[in-house]
């Protein structure tokens, strides 16, 4: 059975990238529910995410990629057509 490619996604944070998100997701919840949580409810939030909406993110970047790839297949047939030249 073949794998599926997200099966073997893993996305690399960088420690200061894994800190800063952390951070983000620590001053969410105190601005917007007083809520002053700990370092360990924000890595599981963060995982969580990472879990949850990294393959639904790359599944829409690589259907953003076709459309951009299929427009720019489009736009180099109609270059193509366009170096023909009228006969006398």
């Amino acid at each position: 059975m073949r794998k599926n490619a997200m099966d073997t996604l893993s996305v690399s944070l960088t420690d200061e990238q894994k800190k800063s998100i952390m951070n983000e997701i620590h001053n969410f919840f105190d601005e917007e529910y007083g809520e002053d949580i700990g370092i360990i409810k924000q890595q599981r939030i963060m995982e969580l995410f990472m879990e949850q909406l990294a393959p639904m993110i790359y599944n829409k970047a690589l259907d953003d990629a076709m459309v951009w790839y299929k427009r720019m297949q489009d736009n180099m047939e109609a270059d193509y057509y366009a170096l023909y030249k009228e006969g006398r």
